[in-house]
This record gives C-alpha cells, structure tokens and sequence, in this order.
C-alpha cells in the first residue's frame, strides 16, 4: 500500500503517521528525516541537500524529488510506504506520479487530515518540543514530568520560534494556496480520502484506517 498523508501543520500527522505505519509495517518518511540521512550519507545528492539545508535555503524541487526516488528505491519501500511532507506542491506531486510508474507502481491512498485554523493556532502556540529527539509536548496537559526537561531523552524542551500566532497564520496561508491544487489532483485521481483531524488521536486513527481499508 503506497499512502500519502497531507495536513496543515499542527494536524497530528506526525502522531497518525507513526501510528499508521506500525499497523501497516509501512516504512514512514518524511522529508525532514529522509534529508538529514541523505545529507549525512556522504553522497553527492546529500552534499547538495547539506549545503541548501546548513544555508537555510528551500530545497529546489528537482533535488526534493530525487532524494524522495532515492528513498523509494530502497528493500523496505518494496510492500509499500508512507509518505509524510511530501509532496507539497502540484509539479512535486507530478513528478512522484512519474517516478512511481516508471517502477510500476502508483499512490494508492491519500489522507487528508482537515482541522480548523483557530484549532490549528492554539495547537501549536501551546506545543513545546525537545530540541534533542523531537518529542513533542503540549501546555494543555501533555508536558514532560520535570519542567524543561524531555521524559524520553532529557534533552531540553522549548517552544519552537515559528509556534507564534503570526508565524503559525502565515504557514496557513502557505499551505492553504499549495496544497488546494493538491486537493483537487488527488480527487480527479480517485485516490483522496478527507479525514476530521479535530476528533480525538484514537477517533482520527480510525476513520483514517476505514479510509485506507475502504
């Protein structure tokens, strides 16, 4: 099964995705993971990735899209793969359908997680993350143990510097003019499948597995 997750930011992606993956035993990845282990590989698409990423640059969309390959060329993608990040745009989602086929396959499913904006600005205005492993955390009621400190890795918790209202509105807005086009793609394809991301983590993970299975 080849499935694609899309949401705003603040969705619960993250939290879906991992929990999709191990009931599928589907590898999940996603392009912020997937550009660190290029980069640290030492080859020549992660010496590329490396130096837009240590600059603070975007990714131009044809390095994107060949990391991505790269990926879904490995054993574990072989039974399928979930993609989460990606992609963002139409030519992105384009260019996936291409390489996809060229190997004789196809995106099968696509999730659409869909949560109010206001929902989405207090989520992540109130989210703290460790900066060490990642784990999140949330103001109301979901905070580590011991203030400040990560109860996985006791790496140090903070609010991210782009979790402000202003910030968390304008990549709203960013998602909202990318990911419409996307929408629609995926619809005329027969392949999208909306899912209520304001119902609670256990309610969201099962109309995402009858999407799936439907």
């Amino acid at each position: 099964m080849n499935i694609i997750l899309l949401g705003p930011p603040g969705a619960g992606k993250g939290t879906q995705a991992k929990k999709i993956a191990a009931k599928y035993s589907l590898p999940h990845i996603s392009t912020g993971d997937m550009f660190r282990e290029t980069a640290a590989s030492g080859s020549e698409l992660g010496k590329q990735l490396q130096s837009y990423m240590s600059a603070g640059k975007l990714v131009p969309d044809e390095l994107v899209i060949a990391a991505v390959k790269e990926r879904l060329l490995k054993k574990d993608c072989a039974a399928g793969f979930l993609l989460d990040g990606f992609p963002r745009t139409l030519p992105q989602a384009a260019a996936l359908d291409k390489a996809l086929a060229e190997a004789g396959k196809k995106i099968e499913k696509v999730i659409s997680l869909t949560v109010d904006e206001e929902e989405i600005v207090k989520r992540l205005s109130s989210r703290r993350v460790c900066l060490s492993c990642g784990a999140t955390y949330n103001l109301a009621g979901q905070m580590p143990a011991k203030e400040g400190v990560c109860d996985t890795c006791s790496g140090k918790v903070i609010q991210r510097a782009d979790d402000n209202e202003n910030t968390i509105r304008k990549r709203m807005s960013v998602y909202r003019e990318q990911t419409s086009p996307l929408i629609k793609y995926y619809t005329d394809n027969r392949v999208l499948r909306e899912v209520n991301g304001m119902l609670s983590v256990e309610e969201v993970f099962k109309k995402i597995c009858e999407a799936i299975q439907g």
